[in-house]
């Protein structure tokens, strides 16, 4: 009888023992938007003053989401800023919720790349010109009423701009001043002017994760604060 009532005390706590706690959410769980797509990309920073911070690429799968990648990532100079708010030329990194437009590089297109992948010449530059009609574009040849002095000749980035996925800040309906050829591209020596950076290697897997029918975003933020990815 004693055995038997030792047994029962035994299941009895065993039954009402306390389940595991869950682990967090997957950070675009936790997002108010992730632009409605099944991929996206999360470039994460501990604060507005950092220069340094996460890169992350997410597949959603069976209704949640999953990492598919990570690795280390440069911002700007002089960290981030709202991207609503940011002034062109202060050498910080738009935060928000931005669309990919398509992909680019000097080198050839990596394997298994699906995106439509602009290769760089000797023609290609980025307008940054508020005075030109072609602010914020790629164009084949410098136009008249774009000064060189205000645009990025691309084949002269030739580590930098190796591979890159262009960013959708201010791109659709483009704002004078407020900033232009923001990208996803390969590290410079340091810190960038705006832009986010990963290494080479980083950037090769994320072009051939990346599906344009699965509609990816990228989400530039800060872990708190006003600027939290997780207001995006």
């Amino acid at each position: 009888m004693r055995t038997l009532l030792l047994l029962g005390a035994a299941l009895l706590t065993l039954g009402t023992a306390p389940a595991p706690a869950a682990g967090p959410e997957p950070l675009p769980a936790r997002m108010a938007s992730t632009g409605g797509g099944s991929q996206l990309i999360t470039a994460e920073a501990a604060g507005t003053g950092s220069t340094s911070g996460t890169l992350t690429w997410w597949d959603r799968r069976d209704g949640r989401w999953v990492k598919a990648g990570s690795a280390p990532a440069r911002f700007g100079a002089r960290g981030l800023a709202e991207g609503g708010k940011r002034r062109q030329g202060t050498k910080t990194t738009p935060t928000g919720l931005y669309r990919l437009p398509y992909a680019f590089g000097i080198q050839p297109a990596p394997e298994g790349t699906s995106y439509r992948y602009a290769r760089v010449t000797r023609r290609s530059w980025w307008c940054q010109d508020g005075d030109s009609r072609a602010y914020n574009r790629w164009v084949e040849g410098l136009p008249r009423d774009c000064r060189a002095a205000e645009a990025e000749h691309l084949v002269s980035y030739t580590r930098q701009y190796a591979y890159g996925l262009v960013i959708g800040f201010n791109y659709d309906r483009p704002v004078r001043g407020r900033g232009a050829g923001i990208f996803l591209h390969v590290d410079g020596r340091g810190a960038t002017a705006g832009c986010v950076s990963v290494p080479a290697k980083a950037m090769r897997a994320v072009l051939a994760w990346a599906d344009p029918a699965r509609r990816p975003h990228i989400a530039v933020g800060t872990r708190s604060g006003p600027t939290a990815i997780t207001r995006y």
